[in-house]
């Protein structure tokens, strides 16, 4: 079973910034970004959330070409909450078998047991003659102008950035500080400026109240991820956060410009932490972040989409991996990226609310729908950084890697139990007459066996029912002492001393004290790390003296 969780941050970090016509604090509250590459070829999607009115404002972000009609489109929030569900991190969960039971097979061990049948394994599907001349004065040139459903669209070319920040400024957008000198470095590379404005109306008539993702298809020898303009709407101290869902087609993607770590995973914690996993990982991340000063890309998750192991969501169908821009799953995935950038726009008449995704040629035979065969690996990485720390936008590249990995800890529920429990059961089982069931039925089969030619047991045969009798007796004690013995070490050695591992691992995962992690245990039960509780021995062969001056049988103070 495993228990798994979307942990919420409060993200604060865009591909671009905000220019708004209103005096309202504009901010950025929330970003994820998914990029899908292969070659040259990129499909971007971006989604965010920001604090204030969605009254008239402008998304200004850095491309590596003018983005025409076509190139871009409406995408779905679905697809992020999918790639999300999917990659995040997750609690999985064990139980310990009871360390109570009796290994006690005599007689039951005739013939050799049959071995199992191998088992098949299937992976399922987891799976807008005057304005130009000024604009020329600007030395900015509108590439491109259209309405994409609630979007207003102008794609820009500048040849300085005092010239650009102008031509926002006189069009009706108030620019954050300080962007002139943040475009400077991307019209020094030949960017271009992708700028989109709400159509309140157009929203109201689509039914819509929340800014929707915007998917962009396009080529550039570049794999890259424009992050600085995006530090213009935050507080200059407070540390953002992004997080970006790499899709590619052969390997894991790492920072090629930024230290990329994989976050600690794969540790066990106390039972105790599972209702508070969010504010675990919250705390881990945190840490991390902390002690690495904010200068590193960490990676939460690397696997492909044919399966997961634990999975916290099914992977990805077919259909939902070509709304987030796969365009080589199916086949012929050049065919299938030119109709990214050139299929009707989302806006289209007749094609209102709806996502166009190039049709599918036939499937191959055992295909299985969202997974199994599906060429994708998914590299989720999370940054939380500053201005200072993170001074270069993000550069990517892919990588040969292909060991998977995934932000995973591990509960390991602890047996309900007592000492004193087990005690009462192995005290209930009659070894005399469970012997006697046992001797019955061995003779029988023994017989059948000399009958039938099956073969001899050498352990039993030759041996007279009253040594038979013994030898089970023994045997059925032996087993009732050890399961006794077995459980006192678990509950009052091995469970307190994992409890303790545990806990140390968790204060040294989230910086919380001992004290606080203290605070969150049960007071008492198994998962308190048990021996509450001290043993008894299954039969009580003391003396009489023994029993009233509280001394241990001769057996047990032999064991110290």
């Amino acid at each position: 079973m495993a228990v798994t969780a979307a942990i919420p941050f409060s993200a604060q970090a865009f591909c671009g910034f905000y220019a708004g016509k209103a005096d309202a604090s504009l901010f950025n509250e929330a970003s994820q970004v998914v990029i899908v590459r292969d070659g040259n070829r990129t499909v971007l999607s971006m989604l965010n959330d920001y604090s204030g009115p969605l009254s008239e404002f402008a998304l200004v972000v850095p491309t590596p070409t003018a983005l025409q009609k076509g190139q871009v489109r409406v995408a779905e929030k679905a697809t992020f909450e999918r790639l999300d569900a999917y990659s995040s991190p997750r609690l999985a969960e064990y139980h310990d078998s009871d360390p109570c039971r009796m290994n006690f097979y005599w007689g039951e061990d005739v013939f050799p047991r049959p071995l199992a049948a191998p088992m098949a394994a299937a992976v399922g599907a987891m799976r807008g003659a005057t304005a130009k001349s000024r604009d020329a004065a600007l030395g900015v040139t509108v590439e491109a102008a259209y309405t994409l459903e609630e979007y207003d669209i102008v794609s820009l070319s500048a040849k300085q950035s005092d010239g650009l920040e102008t031509w926002l400024t006189e069009n009706g957008y108030k620019i954050p500080k300080g962007a002139s000198a943040a475009l400077k470095p991307y019209i020094n590379m030949g960017m271009k400026f992708f700028v989109a404005k709400v159509n309140l109306k157009e929203q109201q008539r689509l039914g819509y109240s929340m800014l929707r993702p915007l998917q962009f298809a396009f080529e550039s020898e570049k794999f890259m991820l424009p992050m600085r303009l995006g530090m213009l709407n935050a507080p200059p101290d407070k540390p953002q956060d992004l997080i970006v869902y790499v899709l590619t087609k052969n390997g894991r993607v790492e920072s090629s410009n930024y230290r990329t770590v994989k976050l600690a995973a794969n540790e066990n914690l106390p039972p105790f932490i599972k209702p508070r996993f969010k504010e675990f990982y919250k705390a881990l991340y945190d840490s991390s972040s902390q002690r690495e000063d904010y200068k590193v890309v960490f990676t939460e998750y690397f696997w492909d989409m044919g399966w997961c192991d634990p999975c916290a969501a099914n992977p990805l169908t077919t259909e939902e991996l070509r709304k987030a821009g796969v365009f080589w799953v199916g086949g012929d995935e050049a065919s299938n990226f030119r109709q990214l950038q050139s299929a009707p726009a989302v806006g289209a008449p007749g094609s209102a609310g709806k996502v166009t995704v190039p049709v599918m040629p036939p499937r191959p035979p055992g295909f299985i729908p969202g997974g199994g065969a599906q060429p994708v690996m998914l590299t989720r990485l999370h940054v939380r950084y500053t201005a200072n720390t993170f001074p270069e936008d993000l550069m990517f590249t892919q990588t040969r890697d292909k060991q998977n990995f995934q932000t995973r800890y591990v509960v390991q529920n602890p047996y309900a139990g007592s000492v004193a429990q087990c005690s009462d059961a192995v005290a209930k089982t009659d070894c005399e007459s469970t012997c006697n069931m046992r001797l019955s039925n061995l003779q029988r089969l023994l017989a059948e066996s000399r009958k039938n030619g099956w073969g001899r047991s050498e352990r039993y045969e030759n041996k007279s029912a009253d040594d038979l009798a013994s030898e089970c007796t023994r045997a059925c004690r032996d087993s009732k002492a050890s399961a006794l013995e077995a459980a006192t070490r678990y509950y009052q050695r091995e469970l307190p001393e994992r409890l303790a591992r545990e806990k140390q691992t968790l204060a040294k995962l989230t910086g919380w004290s001992m004290a606080d992690i203290d605070g969150m245990a049960p007071r008492s039960g198994p998962a308190a790390g048990g021996g509450d509780v001290q043993p008894v021995p299954a039969t009580d062969n003391r003396t009489w003296w023994q029993k009233l001056f509280g001394a241990l049988p001769a057996h047990r103070r032999s064991q110290g």
